[in-house]
């Protein structure tokens, strides 16, 4: 089952593409609107926003908010895209022959091969940039602004996706453990999922059990995402994921099949997703939604 239009849940497929939909035109308003930028740099900062990504960072933000409000508000809607810009800023740096040097993201040529290494790093830089300063100047309400910038600085920043993109780096062919890839994991993907979680409440007037409870949410469901990224990269193809198959293990990168083997991966994978939706338990049935997208992300295919 794909993050995408295919799914067999028809209510669920319609939601989650809407949802995309708002996203999408929510980043080419914003991009849009962006004066005094360089015509090529906007070039390559549209090619990166506008590739068919899955914007789960985004969705989550949204439902997160409407979960707790009962509506997506402007706030939320900044939030999303601000998670977004950032989470795509780092696809372009990771994808840089100075790191992962990969030739294929969301189907299309990387960023770095359709234009050139300058500009991908600069299109990196203007996005995260971009992103905080949207939230500065988009969130009507100085005390939520300021909470939203915490959370994504913090998530994103050297304690966070940093830190976990720094240890992926220096586990390269290197035995590891558990322990550490659960460290890797957690910084480099499931810190910024509890972001967008917390993001979203936030945007919510969430109370703190309920914030809480979501940002634990958002730590697990992370989890499981990114160790279905590891199995995916063994078991799937170039054109089926959008990106190189194959090359975590050719790079060596310490991932959950070469520790654990592919079975205890898999059982590992589903339990962070139950653990998931278990978690939404003081929601009741409103919550329904955000239980089916743990479950999706536990069978995607891409």
């Amino acid at each position: 089952m794909a993050i995408g239009c295919e799914m067999a849940d028809v209510n669920f497929n319609t939601q989650l593409c809407q949802m995309r939909e708002f996203v999408n035109n929510t980043l080419q308003r914003i991009l849009a609107g962006q004066a005094g930028i360089d015509e090529d740099l906007k070039e390559a900062l549209k090619y990166t926003l506008e590739a068919p990504g899955k914007r789960v960072r985004s969705v989550l933000v949204l439902w997160c908010c409407e979960l707790v409000s009962g509506e997506v508000n402007h706030n939320a809607e900044i939030a999303a895209a601000a998670i977004e810009m950032v989470h795509t800023y780092s696809l372009v740096h990771d994808d840089l022959p100075a790191i992962d040097d990969d030739d294929l993201r969301r189907g299309l040529p990387t960023c770095h091969k359709a234009f050139d290494e300058a500009t991908a790093i600069l299109a990196g830089d203007a996005l995260l940039t971009l992103a905080f300063e949207i939230l500065a100047k988009e969130i009507g309400e100085p005390t939520i602004a300021i909470r939203l910038i915490g959370e994504l600085a913090e998530a994103a920043g050297p304690a966070g996706m940093i830190a976990g993109q720094m240890a992926d780096l220096k586990a390269e062919n290197r035995q590891a453990t558990e322990e550490l890839l659960a460290y890797i994991h957690t910084n480099k993907t499931a810190k910024l999922f509890r972001c967008a979680a917390a993001m979203g409440a936030i945007c919510g007037r969430a109370d703190k059990k309920q914030l809480k409870c979501l940002c634990e949410y958002g730590l697990k469901m992370g989890l499981s995402f990114q160790i279905a990224d590891d199995i995916l990269d063994v078991c799937g193809s170039s054109e089926q994921l959008g990106k190189t198959g194959g090359k975590d293990a050719r790079a060596g990168k310490a991932t959950y099949p070469a520790v654990l083997g592919m079975e205890k991966s898999k059982q590992l994978k589903k339990r962070l997703a139950n653990e998931a939706a278990a978690v939404l338990e003081p929601f009741g049935l409103k919550a329904d939604t955000l239980r089916k997208l743990a479950m999706a992300l536990l069978q995607r295919t891409r």
